[in-house]
């Protein structure tokens, strides 16, 4: 399982998503066929309205809170697939 997490200001989660997949769909191919294993993308595109950011209290820049968010995504993933 492939897992590629973004986050966006803007309201193209959708677009996103499916940017991930044919991003990888060459490599998902690889992999089942050298492997012979059945292999997917877990695309993960979390969507953050600009007009949303002012109500946050404190730095409302989208890279520290991308940031954040991706930490925390990728703690959580770790404890559910280990």
């Amino acid at each position: 399982m492939l897992i590629d997490v973004s986050i966006s200001e803007d309201r193209n989660v959708t677009k996103m998503e499916a940017e991930k997949i044919l991003k990888y769909k060459g490599l998902i191919t690889e992999i089942q066929r050298m492997w012979n294993k059945k292999a997917e993308v877990l695309p993960v595109a979390i969507g953050v309205p600009g007009q949303y950011l002012n109500n946050i209290p404190g730095k409302r820049e989208i890279k520290g809170l991308q940031k954040t968010a991706i930490l925390g995504i990728a703690h959580v993933l770790q404890k559910v697939l280990m």
